[in-house]
């Protein structure tokens, strides 16, 4: 069975070093796999069982820099990036990384990265100064992966300050860290974000603008009965209902979730055709990931389908 990993970090350390970026706590500890982008990345997908892994690197910090800085910047993430995949076409695709606080850039990189460089589509890091997706002025970026027919991988960033203080200080650095992060905040927010997308009426301008989230949806699924009859009723002149609208523009990934709960709630909730397998390399272990991907309670052509049909 092919299986195609989507959700698999890289942050190649001379870039990040010479702009002169702090990558954070988290990302630190797995610095030395972040940078890895050959052999030794090739290795774990074998010893795993994967066949290609779809590259995007962890940029959140990147995607906010002053403009001019920013464009640079992720212009050489996705500059190397396509390397990689030039070097081991077989292997790897990408997602491009978008410097977020020059909306015009973006979409220029996001251009060149699909039609020059052949990128699948891009990843969004949570909010870009305190700017989520759907205000207008972030339109332009959502209607160019429209015209282009790629879908943005929007995937958690840190909360910012104000937000750490308000809710999750006054406990360890570390504990501070996992809980306004992976432990809870990440997931919590990029629901929020999404579901801001909806009633902000981006979809209804852009039906086919395809988001994807991984983490088994960032809990959606199992919340979607009730925003469904809590948020419908306030989201007035939109042509389908919320949940009708996630059904048909939001796409999940198992990243980082190697359990059958989630799984079979994210299909009850979705269907299939909208589940698609990942990792979240290095956050996260490939072999425990296919391992789970073999054994999850599923038909065989469900189990196709998310290792790489849909």
């Amino acid at each position: 069975m092919k299986v195609i990993a989507l959700e698999e970090h890289v942050l190649p350390r001379d870039i990040i070093e010479a702009a002169g970026i702090d990558i954070g706590f988290r990302a630190n500890k797995k610095a030395a796999q972040l940078d890895e982008m050959g052999e030794g990345r090739l290795r774990v997908m074998d010893e795993a069982g994967i066949d290609i892994q779809v590259l995007s690197a962890l940029s959140n910090n990147v995607q906010a820099l002053e403009p001019a800085h920013s464009v640079a910047v992720n212009r050489q993430l996705n500059d190397r990036m396509a390397h990689t995949v030039l070097k081991y076409p077989d292997r790897f695709h990408a997602f491009a990384a978008l410097p977020m606080t020059d909306p015009a850039g973006a979409v220029d990189e996001l251009e060149r990265s699909v039609g020059d460089l052949g990128f699948l589509g891009a990843m969004i890091h949570g909010q870009t100064r305190g700017i989520f997706l759907d205000p207008p002025s972030v339109r332009p970026i959502l209607a160019a992966a429209t015209r282009l027919d790629v879908p943005i991988y929007l995937h958690p960033a840190p909360p910012p300050r104000s937000v750490i203080d308000t809710y999750y200080s006054g406990l360890p650095e570390e504990v501070e860290a996992c809980l306004s992060t992976s432990g809870w905040g990440w997931h919590s927010e990029t629901a929020m974000h999404v579901l801001r997308m909806v009633a902000g009426g981006v979809f209804e301008e852009l039906p086919d603008l395809k988001i994807i989230v991984g983490h088994m949806g960032e809990g959606l699924p199992f919340h979607l009965d009730r925003i469904e009859s809590m948020l419908t009723p306030v989201v007035a002149g939109h042509s389908l209902t919320v949940a009708e609208t996630l059904r048909r523009n939001l796409y999940l990934t198992t990243s980082g979730y190697n359990t059958p709960t989630p799984l079979l709630c994210a299909l009850a909730a979705f269907g299939v055709d909208h589940i698609m397998f990942s990792v979240d390399h290095p956050f996260a272990n490939s072999e425990q990931a296919t391992t789970f991907l073999q054994s999850a309670p599923v038909s065989e052509a469900d189990r196709e389908k998310i290792a790489h049909g849909t």
